[in-house]
């Protein structure tokens, strides 16, 4: 039996404290409700079964939750309102819990899969009480700059251009190592790593230990001195800026890239931040500051599922984030703006998930445009003769077709084209001009058929009744939560460090925005419905904690969409039930 400390706010007290007693319809109800409709095996995890009993998980994550509705986000001050506010009182029972207790519960990897696991079961209680409207999912980006030093940064062009330099150096060394006579056994290119160089080290000592031996067989005097001391000199030389310089600074860019992968640039003070332009610039110099790309899905001005990014650009997160969405299964319209409109996103989306994207691209604003529509450069405004597969441009230039052509972008995915090159015989000189670029060759053309027909496609569900009624909430739904994030809750800076730790921290803010949110909703409606406020509350969470366990047996029959730290078998289900 796992041991912790007994821990129910249901139970039954003989004392009558009535300093308190908080009101029916208070938020920290809702947050109460809401975190002890998780059932205990999804609470709790794996303890030891010696020692003093831990402090419940529900316990501290009501205490953060309600700690962060309040704006609170320091452990010290969170230990404070345990001492001063009431309803925290409530929550803990009156228990002391030191600040290392919390802090050490929010940077846990159970409180973050915990936070995870707590979006599902509010997905399910917004759909049954239905809160969610039309199946869409509203989803935008926001950066918060990171908990790490302005100026503590590492650049990954740096990185290349100072590890080009050593290697250069390191040639000129292993050259000289050569004509000492050291039998090295290493190419140049192995020794451009930090193994090569330990290698060369051992190397270099091992020929140094060759010419201390024929020193000390040496007479100890030597007419215009000792050949072996000066070639000693050379190569302790040598060994020393292996060892207190190269293989140092060798490690070190290695370790770089590591950290770095893909990314461009990083933190000293927190890896896993990326330099990137925040909107908040007051110098209005264009500063790159450390910090994180927070991506959210919403309904109702409710946070559904979120996720965090270091690369600053919202094009190559939408797939990612969709994949990380355990719920996604519940809503047919991806609704997002012209920042994620891309190939690759639109395909993912129709093709591999057959969801409707309702996302504009880049060029779709302006291709609305009549001087666009009625520009000749534009291709669409061509003539296309189907059977000899041509362009015909207004000028009169004829465009045949050349051949098949395919690109692969750094991340590996693959864009087909069809090239059309202008006819070298137009039949007057003037179209032979304008078949020819400045530099005398023949103009051509790269259309690509699947970018085509997927942006006639979005055109069509845009333009749709249905389509341009939902598209048109995106602003009113999604772009709010993060107004309500920097400019309530003034969270524009993370107070902790580390991925799985920011993680963790965002997931807290939008869960305690949205239970207090949906607090105030439950009670403007009650106040008009004439509930008493606590049995709708209990209502709600009640109807919902039934629900929960029917999509609960939908999601874990598909286990690609689990996480793969968090598991739940069936008898635990049944259990539970």
């Amino acid at each position: 039996m796992i041991m912790y400390k007994e821990y129910n706010t249901n139970q039954l007290s003989l004392e009558l404290n009535l300093a308190y007693d908080i009101p029916m319809n208070h938020e920290v109800r809702l947050i109460s409700l809401f975190v002890d409709s998780i059932p205990n095996h999804v609470l709790l995890e794996d303890k030891s079964h010696t020692g003093r009993p831990a402090f419940h998980p529900a316990m501290l994550m009501k205490m953060t939750l309600f700690a962060y509705a309040r704006q609170v986000f320091s452990g010290r001050k969170m230990v404070q309102m345990n001492e001063e506010v009431i309803p925290m009182k409530w929550l803990s029972q009156d228990t002391y819990v030191s600040y290392k207790t919390i802090n050490n519960f929010r940077s846990s990897k159970h409180a973050n899969n915990l936070i995870k696991t707590a979006f599902i079961y509010f997905t399910l209680l917004m759909r049954e009480n239905g809160m969610i409207e039309d199946e869409a999912l509203f989803i935008d980006g926001t950066k918060l700059e990171a908990d790490a030093n302005l100026y503590s940064f590492t650049w990954k062009r740096a990185v290349d251009k100072y590890e080009d330099a050593l290697n250069g150096k390191i040639s000129e060394l292993y050259d000289q190592l050569v004509q000492e006579g050291v039998n090295l056994a290493l190419s140049k290119e192995e020794c451009e790593t930090s193994q090569g160089l330990e290698e060369l080290l051992e190397k270099t000592a091992e020929a140094l230990a060759e010419v201390e031996k024929a020193i000390s067989e040496e007479p100890k005097v030597i007419k215009g001195g000792s050949i072996n001391k000066q070639k000693r000199r050379r190569i302790k030389k040598l060994r020393n800026q292996l060892r207190r310089d190269y293989i140092p600074r060798k490690q070190r860019y290695e370790e770089a890239r590591e950290i770095l992968e893909e990314r461009n640039s990083f933190s000293k003070t927190d890896h896993d931040a990326t330099f990137m332009r925040m909107k908040e610039d007051h110098m209005m110099n264009g500063q790159l500051k450390p910090g994180y790309n927070v991506q959210a899905a919403t309904n109702g001005q409710y946070v559904l599922a979120y996720d965090i990014f270091s690369n600053p650009t919202d094009t190559r997160t939408l797939k990612p984030f969709l994949q990380s969405i355990q719920t996604l299964d519940l809503f047919q319209n991806i609704v997002a703006d012209a920042g994620y409109g891309s190939e690759e996103n639109y395909s993912f989306i129709i093709d591999e998930l057959e969801k409707t994207p309702l996302i504009p691209y880049g060029m779709y604003q302006k291709e609305l445009t009549k001087k666009y529509k009625n520009s000749p450069t534009n291709p669409n405004n061509w003539d296309y003769l189907e059977e000899t597969d041509q362009f015909i441009k207004p000028d009169g230039v004829v465009y045949s077709f050349k051949n098949y052509s395919r690109r692969t972008d750094k991340y590996g995915f693959k864009r087909d084209f069809k090239i059309y090159e202008a006819d070298n015989i137009q039949g007057t000189e003037e179209l032979e001009k304008l078949s020819k670029t400045e530099s005398g060759r023949q103009k051509q053309i790269h259309y690509n058929p699947t970018w085509n027909y997927f942006k006639e496609l979005i055109k069509e569900e845009l333009h749709s009744e249905e389509g341009s009624r939902i598209y048109a909430k995106r602003k009113i739904d999604v772009e709010p939560v993060f107004g309500r994030l920097k400019s309530v809750f003034g969270v524009r800076r993370v107070h902790v460090r580390g991925n799985r730790a920011v993680q963790t921290e965002v997931g807290f803010l939008f869960m305690s925005m949205n239970l207090t949110k949906l607090a105030k909703n439950l009670a403007s409606k009650t106040s008009h419905t004439q509930k008493p406020h606590s049995d709708f509350f209990i209502l709600i969470v009640f109807k919902t904690e039934i629900t929960v366990w029917f999509y609960l047996k939908l999601l874990f029959a598909q286990p690609l969409l689990l996480y793969s730290t968090f598991t739940i078998e069936e008898n635990q289900i049944d259990e539970a039930k």
